[in-house]
């Protein structure tokens, strides 16, 4: 099985296994001390968190590809009704595609997420950035983030 590996640092490993365990519906697959990974099988991901106080939060942002417009829409319900916050956005595009989804904040360290379908190809980013990286966020800051 193939799989991709994120390892992030965390300030604090019991929040982050908190937050983790509900944004993938997983409990933690090892756990040492200042240590957890998670071992998802959808999408298939092996999450390694390493509690590092004062360096967490250090990647720009994540994301989840999933299969349809419907799987957003049930991810989004899920995780709402989890106490997530979540900013939806649809008929966005995005790193030259076409997509619908949504941005999940509330990790202690303050990674933020998006759920995500593409839903057609963009042969050109809408704002025109140099990477197409979110051409219509209606947040500055994820614009901002998302493309460095």
């Amino acid at each position: 099985m193939s799989r991709l590996q994120l390892a992030l640092n965390v300030d604090d490993l019991e929040q982050s296994i908190v937050f983790y365990s509900t944004l993938f519906g997983t409990e933690p697959h090892k756990l040492r001390p200042g240590y957890a990974n998670f071992a998802v099988a959808e999408p298939p991901l092996k999450l390694v968190l390493i509690e590092n106080p004062g360096h967490g939060g250090s990647v720009n942002h994540l994301g989840v590809e999933v299969e349809d417009v419907a799987t957003v829409d049930a991810e989004l319900t899920r995780l709402a009704a989890a106490g997530l916050a979540t900013t939806e956005e649809r008929e966005t595009t995005c790193c030259y595609a076409e997509q619908d989804k949504f941005w999940v904040r509330g990790a202690p360290d303050g990674e933020r997420w998006e759920v995500y379908t593409i839903t057609d190809d963009a042969p050109v980013d809408a704002r025109g950035s140099r990477d197409g990286c979110c051409a219509s966020s209606t947040d500055e800051s994820e614009e901002a983030a998302c493309c460095v």
